[in-house]
């Protein structure tokens, strides 16, 4: 089954690291995403840039508008993401709690909904 393992950090945290903080931190986590490749778990990992660097759509009675930044009033912001394969939701937790960016923030694990086409 595939599960998404979302990352969320609180960037301020994030970012005050010193730079060989960051760099161990990067490190460590590719580190665990060829682990996960090479034992057939990883399908796809992505950090991602920082809240402020994002926008956020919406289309409502067929018209879009559009707010910089996040929507949610939270302390940890989405960093980013990975997905991947595993055999139930046990599983998939244990990974998630080997990613090195779980030590700073928190992965939420989600399995992907099985969609049927008709």
């Amino acid at each position: 089954m595939k599960y998404a393992c979302l990352v969320y950090v609180e960037f301020p945290k994030l970012l005050a690291l010193s730079p060989a903080e960051g760099q161990k931190l990067t490190d460590d986590s590719m580190e665990n995403d060829a682990e996960l490749t090479r034992r057939g778990h990883n399908i796809m990992a992505q950090a991602l840039q920082e809240p402020s660097t994002a926008v956020t759509i919406r289309v409502r009675n067929g018209k879009m508008s559009s707010t910089d930044g996040p929507f949610a009033e939270t302390k940890e912001e989405l960093a980013g993401f990975c997905l991947i394969e595993a055999a139930d939701l046990n599983e998939a937790m244990q990974l998630a709690a080997g990613m090195p960016m779980a030590r700073i923030g928190s992965i939420e694990v989600r399995p992907f909904f099985q969609l049927v086409h008709s």
